[in-house]
């Protein structure tokens, strides 16, 4: 599906991204306020939603948290530039991307292919359904064809952005992954100046899986590289954590 739903009371804003984006191969449906934007968000016939922050009536943080309580279709937030906060925000509360006002529609659909290359087969993987692939790292499993996660035989919910990210730690538990590596696996693009996004998905992703496992520090900053998810003693020597 290449159906987009744009959230904006921007009217010519919407217009040009429609004429932008049509030509590019999408079909783009346009709503001009939050109350709409989120029953269209939920309706199920889109792909992904571009959603402004700043929208008449209920904010684009109301119009997220209504999507996210019922669909995790990808959302592409559009933020005031300079305003971290309400990056920050939008990506704590499950957004997969933002992109500052204003922008160029270029960097836009690159935002938005790399958000759908992130649901596609990855070469050589067949396009049917996703074979099932246990990664166990301690107290964490995740499950790639269901695309479940468990902390200690519990239940974890977490974003799309978030699971990806959990595997690419998962797959690379005990050594250090750099962000600019993170950034590519897990968002689909290059790591771009002050881009801090991958920061707040980790930051996320801590929070919901507990800091530490015992006293180790699940998720260690590896300060100006990158991170490293904590490898168990009784798994390390015993090489890819699935089974």
């Amino acid at each position: 599906m290449n159906r987009l739903l744009v959230i904006d009371d921007d009217i010519e804003l919407c217009e040009l991204l429609t004429d932008y984006l049509t030509p590019e191969g999408f079909e783009v449906e346009t709503v001009h306020e939050g109350e709409q934007g989120a029953n269209r968000a939920l309706s199920g016939e889109h792909a992904m939603v571009v959603l402004d922050v700043m929208l008449p009536g209920i904010s684009g943080f109301d119009v997220l948290r209504r999507i996210r309580a019922g669909s995790g279709i990808p959302v592409l937030m559009l933020t005031a530039r300079g305003d971290d906060v309400d990056r920050i925000v939008g990506l704590e509360m499950g957004a997969d991307d933002y992109l500052p006002k204003p922008f160029n529609p270029r960097e836009l659909v690159a935002r938005i292919r790399a958000i759908q290359r992130r649901a596609e087969p990855k070469p050589g993987e067949p396009a049917g359904p996703i074979p099932h692939e246990r990664l166990v790292v301690g107290d964490i499993e995740l499950d790639t064809g269901t695309r479940g996660v468990s902390r200690a035989g519990r239940a974890v919910e977490l974003t799309s952005v978030e699971f990806s990210l959990l595997e690419a730690f998962l797959r690379t538990a005990g050594s250090v992954v750099t962000r600019e590596e993170l950034v590519k696996k897990v968002l689909g693009r290059r790591l771009s100046p002050y881009d801090r996004s991958i920061d707040v998905h980790v930051s996320s992703l801590r929070r919901k899986l507990g800091h530490h496992v015992g006293k180790t520090e699940r998720i260690r900053t590896v300060r100006g590289i990158g991170y490293l998810y904590a490898l168990p003693p009784e798994q390390a020597g015993k090489g890819t954590p699935g089974r």
